[in-house]
Formats: structure tokens, sequence, C-alpha cells
């Protein structure tokens, strides 16, 4: 499709143009929830719910990236999102991109005020819906206020550059897909972090592409991004790739914990003062920008 492949071939520039600036980023409305996989805590999605409007919020969730053939509405991803309250699930899933670009199938996004993309691999969203209609009713959802999250592949789909993203392996960082839906501009995130001892992975994707920001969380961790700003929500941490960062620190990253905040316009964290949660997880110590 040519409008895919337009847009394909001009974020591939922008990643090579010093004239864009690194810092342009979250969503100019509305609310993104990213979380490491494995998500237990359900403080997270009265999150987004809360985000979305509340229990009683249509909330769309799309499971296409775990590789079903078909979900309905008794779909067991749904289970949290009832437990925490939600009335209003649809399940919306489909491989066909010409059924993404219907107007049957859109239908329910337009109504949404909240859609979670559930996890599996971050290639099968971006076959099924990257540059389709699906994700135009996605930056409409966002430009309305409403709240975008998602769990895994869920998460990782949401920046700029698709982590992971080749069809035969997910140990392979930069594969056969490079491109995400982008409503976390100019960065690359990773999920199950620590947990899966990924904590240097993405180092790889920041050297070849400086001017991104890695962002990798752990499990049953979120971040909560509001306009150019995100706070940790969740069990764990959060680790950033700055490559300025590093390079006047000699770190290869550091990291943020429940509580913490990012500003990702100035690439700056901080942390609450009455924070008591360690930090000595951090790569040499480093805290840019913190107090």
């Amino acid at each position: 499709m040519m409008i895919r492949y337009l847009a394909s071939t001009l974020f591939l520039i922008a990643l090579v143009t010093t004239g864009i600036p690194a810092q342009e980023v979250g969503p100019p409305n509305g609310a993104l929830v990213i979380v490491g996989g494995a998500m237990r805590d359900q403080a997270i999605v009265e999150r987004f719910l809360n985000l979305a409007g509340g229990p009683d919020a249509p909330i769309v969730v799309i499971p296409t990236a775990g590789g079903g053939d078909e979900y309905d509405q008794y779909w067991g991803g749904l289970r949290q999102f009832k437990a925490a309250g939600a009335t209003d699930l649809t399940v919306l899933h489909t491989t066909d991109r010409a059924v993404a670009n219907s107007d049957e199938f859109i239908a329910p996004l337009k109504n949404a005020r909240g859609v979670w993309f559930s996890g599996g691999r971050q290639w099968r969203l971006a076959d099924s819906y990257l540059d389709t209609r699906v994700h135009e009713e996605l930056w409409a959802l966002l430009e309305r206020g409403g709240v975008i999250g998602g769990s895994s592949a869920g998460a990782t789909i949401q920046g700029s550059y698709l982590a992971r993203g080749d069809t035969r392996t997910n140990t392979i960082m930069m594969g056969d897909h490079e491109v995400g839906m982008g409503f976390l501009k100019n960065s690359a995130i990773d999920q199950h972090v620590l947990r899966r001892n990924r904590q240097f992975d993405l180092i790889e994707i920041i050297e070849a592409h400086p001017e991104l920001l890695g962002i990798g969380i752990d499990e049953n961790t979120a971040i909560v991004v509001q306009g150019d700003r995100f706070e940790v929500i969740g069990q764990g941490y959060v680790a950033i790739y700055d490559h300025e960062s590093q390079l006047d620190s000699g770190g290869l990253f550091y990291f943020l914990a429940p509580g913490h905040r990012f500003n990702l316009r100035t690439r700056e964290a901080t942390r609450p003062i009455t924070s008591q949660l360690p930090i000595d997880r951090v790569v040499k110590e480093k805290w840019p920008g913190g107090d």
C-alpha cells in the first residue's frame, strides 16, 4: 500500500535527520498506558479505565498480536477488565488490512474512550493495522481525549521504532519490521526487561539511532504518558536509554521506580521528595536532571 510505504520511508528518513527534535514525543491530547507485560497489578487496569472515563466507558480490546485466528467476546483476556468493573467491552480483531479499512470494522473505535492492545508479537499489529483506518481512528481517539493502552507487544507497538519486530524470532532487536504506530514519537519501547534479563538489549537500537529515546519496561510495571511527561506505576522498574545521557555519564542506562516521573521533552527524571524507593540499581548511580 502506497500510504504505508510513504509513512515508513518518511519515518526512516526522520531517523537519520538531525534537524528533527528528539523531544517530539507524547500525544498532544489523551493518554497512553504502556505496560511491560505480565500485568497482574489491578491498579494499572484501574488507571487505564479511569483515564477512559470510568468502568462504564466503551473500551475496545485488540488481541491480534496473540496470533489467534478468531477472538470473541468470551475471550479470556477480558477477565482483568471485568474484574476492574468494566461493563462495555468490545473485542476487535482481523489480520486482513481490507477489513481494517472497512466502515463496519472501525465503527466501535469511533465511540470508544479507550483501546487496549494485548500481548503476543508486535509485527502482527503492524501488519494488520499500521497506516489503515484503524490507525487513523486511534489517533482520533487520542485527539478527543481518550486513552490507548497495551501490554508487552501492545506496549512496543506504541513507539515509533518497532523493537523486536522481526517475524522470525523476538530476539532480533532490529528486524524486518521497524515502524511502530508512533503514539510515543522518537522512541523505542521494550518489555519484560528485568524478568527476561533484557536490560542491555535496547543499547543496539540506541547506538544505531542515537536520536531515539529507549524505554525498557519490566513486567507488571507501566508508564502513564500524558503530554510530554510520564509517571511510573506498578511493581517494577523502567530503564531509560538516552544517548546524550550516556555521553555525559558513561552509563548505558538508568532506572526509574514507581512514583518517579520523566519529562520526555527535556529527558529529565524526577522523583517525589518523600519517596523512599531505592535507586541503587541505577547504572553508575546516574540520575540525569533528577533532584
